[in-house]
């Protein structure tokens, strides 16, 4: 059976679309081909590699990149994590299912550096209920 393929977007990817992608990988790969990618390239937050590794998942090696059209052309799925990529990501052919998951950016969080890192805590576990939540949604097991 062929996998499905998904691409998650972002303004920057350099947390929210690399935890999904990080999320999608660990949980769901025997299904998903997975993909992220920013509207412009910010590199990996290093809080958002701690937040995954504090649950088990290694997201140190993904690289931030910026929207590979081909690639957005080709996907099953398009996933958009933030308003910014909702509003600027490049239209997508009939076949392509675009879904808008609004997250808050936790690089944005202020504080101390543990209640910057439950913010970034929160928004992992969000993003994980929310890719559990989708695949139900597509394989209605």
């Amino acid at each position: 059976m062929k996998k499905a393929s998904v691409y998650f977007l972002c303004t920057g990817n350099s947390c929210r679309s690399q935890m999904a992608e990080g999320w999608m990988k660990h949980r769901y790969s025997d299904r998903f081909e997975v993909y992220s990618a920013g509207i412009e390239q910010h590199g990996l937050n290093p809080r958002a590699v701690q937040a995954m590794r504090d649950a088990g998942v290694d997201i140190s090696q993904q690289t931030s990149d910026v929207i590979d059209d081909e690639r957005l052309q080709s996907v099953d799925y398009v996933i958009t994590l933030c308003g910014d990529a909702n509003d600027k990501c490049p239209v997508t052919p009939p076949h392509v299912l675009r879904f808008h998951w609004g997250l808050e950016d936790p690089a944005k969080a202020q504080g101390t550096e543990e209640e910057i890192m439950e913010k970034f805590y929160h928004v992992r576990d969000t993003i994980r209920q929310q890719i559990d939540d989708f695949v139900q949604t597509i394989f209605k097991d």
